[in-house]
C-alpha cells in the first residue's frame, strides 16, 4: 500500500536551479529526499548554506 509524504511544519530547501541543471545526482531538481524522507540540497551541485551566526558576526 502506498502512503503519501508525511505534512512537515518546514519548507524544502529553496536550491539555485542554475547550479542544479546539469547534475546526475538529483537531476536537476537541486534537492534529494534521504531515507528519512527529508527534503536536502543536493550536496554535489548546491553551495553549504550560510551559517547564520557566523554572517551576522563578520570577521570570525
Amino acid at each position: 500500500m502506498a502512503h503519501g509524504a508525511h505534512r512537515s511544519p518546514l519548507l524544502p530547501p529553496r536550491p539555485d536551479l542554475g547550479l542544479a541543471h546539469d547534475c546526475e545526482v538529483c537531476l536537476g531538481w537541486g534537492t534529494v529526499v534521504t531515507r528519512e524522507g527529508d527534503h536536502e540540497l543536493c550536496r554535489a551541485c548546491q553551495p553549504d548554506p550560510v551559517d547564520d551566526e557566523s554572517a551576522a558576526r563578520p570577521g570570525t
